[in-house]
């Protein structure tokens, strides 16, 4: 019984922490367009243009093993 007068304005405190951070979300804008990301990877995006594979220059490797006669 004694464990009331703790965990009662615990919990009280948490859902309104919960409470607080849901309004806080909806004012800032966060579930106003909830359609757009899911759409968004439907589509090709053409502004990027792709670089070809021929085009892209392959690592250069500067290590040179060493001689036995070293």
């Amino acid at each position: 019984m004694e464990s009331l007068y703790f965990w009662v304005p615990m919990v009280l405190i948490l859902s309104a922490g919960a409470v607080a951070t849901y309004v806080w979300a909806v004012n800032d804008g966060q579930y106003d367009d909830l359609d757009r990301q899911a759409q968004q990877m439907l589509f090709d995006d053409q502004s990027t243009p792709e670089i070809p594979v021929a085009t892209q220059s392959a690592p250069t490797s500067t290590h040179h093993p060493a001689s036995p006669h070293d």
